[in-house]
């Protein structure tokens, strides 16, 4: 085992591994419960969501470690099944409604794409074409965006809509109490809270005294703290009436519909799927990458990034085939790698515990949002060291940098950041070179990138 996943090049060892890939899953297993609860509301029957949602988690997350060599583990992506279930929903009071075969047609139509541009190399020359400025941008950002998804999920941070801030910036009111930030701090009255701030004291005592496996054990503690009656953060209600051995009868194995292709939304719902998904992922990969120390060596990196967006290629419509969403890579993996995960060794790990959930699902539910939110807040604060990087100084990389790193979590979309970090890289590093203020290196595929991403918020929009 040491040999084939190369453990010791890297640096690991096989208890390190199997713990970072406990950790990635542990932080992950949210999607088995809330996929199926947003799928569901398109008609979708939650069970089997459920079903494709931890096999499709399990089959290409292994395949990943296997035959990449990665610690990335994949599973259906939030934000597109939140759009996969909107533009269903939508699309009911229209003439030309989308049924929910009709959005898995369009997420397998998507992966197909995501296959030809994978085996033509194009999505790997965006490791080449993209400066390194912006990779280690990306890399912060992704740290930030984890953070902000364990403050929100903790309740520590709260996000509300006011529109006394529109009337405030208008001039309409003077008194600084009706003005109420979008951002809030969450309430301490909160047991959630209280647990999750327990859960950073107690990762971080651990992390300060160099403690392997830290956060693992720290979300391990938090959740048998959880359990202590008077706390109740553990849902035991759970195991109640729940079947142990998957019904495999109740999967939407190739559920797709083809028809009226051109006579509804659903070519706009692939362009979305496969524009999303081409960022998100290529950050994901590159921000794990980065964290895990690949990029030390440009040329080895590189080709892992791109043999791992082939496993990721094939994982969308392998996907769409089991009756889910877009599966994707999971930023949450840089918690296995925070771990010591260095190997596919982990991403394997990972994919065995998904695939173990099929029988023991509830207890798989047990941990609570508390202790898998402390981790992430603490992830965050392990890959924004990568900041140091990127010289703001230069303001051609500099005000791009910062807009990937602040459009990331501010508008809670990957690709976001990406696309604004693209635009303005192009535009200023071009102006520069036209008046003589430096000499920038435009990749001609980041004029290409420039184009389709001033489309695709022209025409498309910002939604995803």
């Amino acid at each position: 085992m040491e040999r084939f996943f190369k453990l010791k090049e890297l640096g690991s060892n096989v208890r390190t591994e199997i713990m970072a890939g406990l950790t990635t899953f542990m932080t992950m297993a949210y999607i088995l419960a809330v996929n199926p609860s947003i799928l569901g509301a398109t008609g979708m029957d939650p069970y089997g969501i459920f079903l494709a949602t931890a096999l499709a988690a399990g089959i290409f997350t292994i395949a990943m470690g296997l035959f990449v060599n990665f610690p990335v583990a994949l599973a259906p992506g939030m934000g597109l099944n939140a759009y996969f279930a909107t533009t269903v929903l939508a699309s009911k009071a229209t003439d030309h409604p989308i049924t929910p075969s009709m959005g898995l047609a369009a997420v397998f139509i998507s992966g197909v794409i995501f296959l030809i541009l994978t085996i033509t190399q194009i999505r790997q020359m965006l490791i080449v074409a993209i400066p390194d400025g912006l990779k280690h941008a990306i890399t912060v950002g992704i740290g930030l965006f984890i953070a902000i998804i364990g403050l929100k999920n903790s309740g520590l941070m709260t996000i509300g809509l006011d529109a006394s801030v529109t009337d405030v910036a208008k001039g309409q009111f003077m008194d600084l109490q009706s003005f109420e930030t979008v951002i809030h701090m969450g309430s301490l009255e909160s047991t959630t809270v209280w647990l999750t701030i327990l859960g950073l004291v107690i990762i971080g005592i651990l992390m300060v005294l160099k403690v392997r496996g830290a956060i693992l054990f720290g979300i391990l503690v938090t959740t048998l703290i959880g359990m202590i009656p008077g706390v109740d953060a553990v849902n035991f209600d759970s195991l109640k009436g729940q079947t142990w051995v998957p019904d495999f009868g109740s999967l939407n194995f190739w559920d797709f519909d083809f028809a009226d292709l051109f006579t509804t939304g659903i070519l706009t719902a692939v362009a979305t799927f496969t524009f999303v998904e081409l960022f998100d992922t290529f950050g994901t990969l590159v921000g794990t990458a980065n964290r895990a120390g690949f990029f030390k060596n440009k040329e080895e990196g590189g080709k892992r990034v791109g043999k791992a967006m082939f496993v990721d290629a094939v994982a969308v419509s392998g996907g769409a085939m089991l009756g889910t969403s877009t599966v994707t890579a999971y930023v949450e993996s840089s918690a296995g790698v925070a771990e010591g995960g260095r190997s596919g060794l982990t991403a394997v790990s990972t994919g065995v515990f998904f695939l173990i959930s099929l029988f023991l699902a509830p207890i798989a539910l047990l941990v609570p949002t508390s202790a898998t939110s402390a981790a992430l807040i603490i992830v965050g604060v392990l890959m924004i060291q990568s900041v140091k990087e990127i010289d703001f100084g230069d303001f051609v990389i500099g005000i791009p940098a910062f807009l990937t790193i602040v459009l990331m979590p501010f508008t809670y979309n990957i690709a976001n950041g990406i696309s604004y970090g693209i635009v303005s890289y192009v535009l200023l590093a071009g102006f520069a070179n036209l008046f003589g203020r430096g000499k920038y290196k435009i990749h001609w595929l980041m004029w290409i990138l420039f184009v389709l991403v001033i489309a695709r918020y022209a025409f498309i929009g910002s939604q995803g």
